[in-house]
């Protein structure tokens, strides 16, 4: 976790600086925001930016996207009153952090942006033969492709990877392809020169700079446009990268890790991923089971779940029932081990008495774990019910236009997700650029569309 600290370092933010490296960051600093800008175009790359409130934070965010460089911010500062903490949210900040700082705050903002708690923990003998193979390949040179389906873990397992590899002591960065559009992801990735766009005010250092002797995940690589794969490809092949803009190869020194939720083979087959980009990230493939099919894990990645959100939420850890663990264990799964740690976040808030009962258990939409459980039969009473819904929705649908009903689709999937756009892609079966091509159709339309929940959706359940 990098942290980059811009403002005046006074004794209560020096504080606050002292408790984020307590929890594993490294902190840097600067006064003002354009030296802040100015430090992530070099390279210095940074996950969170702290802001003091009194740092223009408009301007600060407005002189970063003008660059191309997208990392959240979050305001701080001591004797803010409601009015400029709110000002401060209004100018682009993700949360305000009051000072004198608070020790519990301070982790739980660090953790949601790292994302980094998240060990590799298994017991099923199909995962650790994955495991097995990755240790043998760990340190080595060779370029890996994960894939999976979407909440497995293959961003944890390669981070694994990482800090079982040689390179370990150097940085380790991960790119979104899915979430970065077409137009930016190539800076993103590469860099670019002064004046390579309008904008372009300085040289910015890309992700393969920033990589430099460590390694570079490319998340979700197969949402790479087709045109700019053929520029990685010869990043792979000759160790070299071209900025936007620039006339001078720059040789970077990295091991590459893909991961991918898709089939490749049969995206080659569609032209829509290169054949040799496929050979040349695939020397090693680590594909790792869905949860249905290492069911090993599902006890023990849920006593871990338990435990870790029972810490963060300050709840005692309660044992999860023999009757709770029957229902894990049963239940399908599709959305993996994202699905199970949201559904055991939710039962810690949930549970009452001394055990994780399995009515603590909650499905996204709020329904018991039971209720959609393998096997489980429905009642006469839910049959009537369900086919009257049928009847109901079917009644409504006639008299729509195809693109209507694609939309209503969408839009729906979105919400049952609790606007997670990367389970609604999944569900849905097209890709994560095309839903999001859809979502800005609707948006331009004045549709209003579903942004990811987090913390406690309405009916009292943690969204997932």
């Amino acid at each position: 976790m990098r942290l980059l600290v811009v403002g005046r370092l006074s004794g209560q933010l020096a504080t606050a600086v002292k408790m984020a490296m307590a929890h594993g960051a490294k902190v840097s600093h600067v006064e003002r925001g354009d030296q802040a800008t100015e430090q992530l175009r070099r390279g210095q790359g940074a996950d969170l930016l702290m802001v003091d409130y009194r740092v223009d934070i408009a301007a600060l965010i407005a002189a970063n996207e003008n660059e191309r460089i997208h990392v959240p911010v979050v305001a701080c500062g001591v004797d803010a009153d409601a009015k400029e903490a709110a000002d401060a949210i209004r100018a682009g900040a993700k949360e305000f952090i009051p000072l004198p700082p608070d020790a519990e705050l301070i982790a739980a903002v660090l953790s949601a942006v790292a994302d980094d708690d998240r060990p590799l923990i298994s017991a099923d003998p199909a995962m650790k033969a994955v495991i097995g193979l990755a240790d043998q390949v760990a340190r080595s040179e060779a370029s890996i492709l994960i894939t999976g389906e979407s909440g497995v873990g293959k961003e944890v397992m390669a981070r694994y990877m990482h800090v079982n590899s040689r390179r370990a002591d150097k940085p380790f960065i991960s790119v979104n392809c899915a979430a970065i559009p077409d137009n930016l992801l190539e800076s993103e990735l590469f860099g670019h020169e002064k004046g390579a766009f309008t904008g372009a005010m300085a040289r910015r250092i890309g992700k393969f700079e920033e990589a430099d002797g460590g390694t570079l995940l490319l998340d979700e690589i197969s949402e790479m446009d087709v045109r700019l794969q053929a520029k990685l490809l010869r990043a792979i092949q000759e160790r070299v990268i071209d900025r936007v803009g620039g006339t001078k190869p720059v040789p970077v020194n990295i091991r590459i890790i893909a991961t991918s939720n898709r089939d490749l083979a049969k995206s080659v087959a569609e032209g829509s991923f290169r054949e040799d980009l496929l050979y040349r990230l695939n020397v090693v493939n680590l594909r790792l089971p869905a949860l249905r099919e290492r069911p090993g894990d599902i006890a023990v990645l849920a006593d871990h779940f338990v435990k870790k959100y029972a810490a963060a939420n300050g709840v005692p850890v309660r044992p999860v029932s023999a009757e709770a663990r029957r229902a894990l264990v049963s239940h399908r799964w599709n959305g993996n081990v994202r699905e199970l740690e949201n559904a055991m976040h939710r039962a810690v808030l949930l549970a009452v008495g001394p055990e994780i009962d399995v009515d603590a258990i909650r499905l996204p939409d709020g329904q018991p774990l039971s209720a959609g459980a393998h096997g489980a039969a429905p009642d006469a009473g839910f049959a009537g019910r369900a086919a009257q819904v049928a009847d109901t929705v079917t009644r409504a649908h006639v008299g729509q236009t195809v693109a209507q009903m694609e939309k209503t689709l969408i839009l729906d999937t979105l919400s049952h997700c609790l606007g997670n756009r990367t389970h609604a892609a999944t569900i849905l079966g097209i890709s994560i650029r095309t839903l999001r091509n859809k979502l800005n159709e609707y948006a331009d339309e004045g549709t209003s569309i579903p942004a990811p929940q987090s913390g406690i959706a309405a009916g009292g359940y943690a969204a997932a």
